[in-house]
């Protein structure tokens, strides 16, 4: 159906693809397929589905999300895109056993990779005062272990992102570790959270796995901002931008929305950027096409 996304290579080899020519990886984290595909009509090579946005986007809190919850929204980015979807999988929803089903649901939605971390489960939401609640090394290697086994039985080219949150409270040494102890585990990369530039730009040196840095916008912890360009130089493969479209659009509508509550007008777009903007979401949900569609059924007399 003319309206549906095309038939491509599978997302999980469009990942590897992009992996294997070097590719740096600037993903912004959506949360709806008009962002995923906003993502992708500006260039973009990959988008993120972050547990952060879809919990917010949801008026709750991320570790109050469910595997199903997290999976139908990274299903529903991943179906109106045509570059590849990773998606935070957070602790794997629990033990070994758990996150082989997780693995498994994530790949079955269409999402080229997913990261899966080190924290308790379920999470809490102290989580989001930087506090650190993790479980012993042996216990993640294992799970790593098992996610990575369940990729290579159903496909191979899934990737598994090991996570480490230890480098926020014990240092870059601890997250290091970690990370190194899930190379013989399988994964693909890795992800840690460098407390300072310094760490930042160790991180990538004393890693076995190429990293991808968590771009946290807003963070009250004083983790460092790069651009793309220096994360590249410092040697990362790319990075997840966690919340630079929930943001911005949060802030427009509140603003908005201030405006409309206290005069009753809305001033802040000329009525000329309303229909201009109106048109460009129109051309984004692809309105033309179903149009045609009727054109040649329903409305063809």
């Amino acid at each position: 159906m003319a309206a549906t996304k095309k038939a491509t290579t599978r997302p999980t080899t469009q990942l590897r693809e992009l992996l294997k020519a070097k590719t740096f990886l600037h993903m912004p984290a959506v949360y709806d397929p008009i962002g995923a595909r906003l993502v992708e009509q500006s260039g973009f090579e990959a988008a993120y589905v972050g547990g952060y946005v879809t919990g917010g986007s949801r008026a709750i809190t991320e570790p109050l999300l469910t595997m199903t919850d997290q999976v139908e929204t990274a299903g529903a980015v991943a179906s109106s895109i045509d570059i590849p979807v990773l998606a935070d999988a957070g602790a794997g929803f629990g033990e070994p056993l758990h996150s082989i089903r997780t693995i498994r649901e994530f790949i079955r939605a269409g999402i080229a990779g997913v990261h899966v971390e080190d924290q308790l489960f379920p999470k809490r939401a102290h989580y989001h005062k930087y506090q650190v609640h993790v479980v012993p090394t042996d216990d993640f290697v294992m799970k790593i272990k098992y996610c990575c086994r369940t990729r290579d039985e159903i496909d191979p080219d899934f990737v598994v992102i090991a996570r480490t949150d230890t480098c926020r409270e014990h240092g870059l040494h601890e997250a290091a570790e970690r990370i190194n102890r899930t190379v013989d585990a399988g994964a693909d990369l890795g992800l840690l959270f460098p407390r300072n530039p310094k760490e930042a730009e160790q991180a990538p040196k004393v890693c076995r796995l190429p990293l991808v840095y968590v771009m946290s916008r807003g963070n009250r912890d004083g983790r460092p901002i790069f651009t793309r360009q220096e994360l590249e130089q410092m040697g990362y493969i790319g990075c997840i931008d966690a919340l630079v479209v929930l943001l911005p659009a949060f802030a427009a509508i509140q603003k908005m929305l201030k405006e409309l509550r206290n005069t009753g007008a809305y001033t802040q777009m000329v009525e000329a950027d309303m229909v201009r903007a109106r048109k460009d979401v129109e051309d984004l949900i692809r309105l033309e096409e179903y149009y045609a569609i009727e054109a040649e059924t329903v409305e063809g007399d």
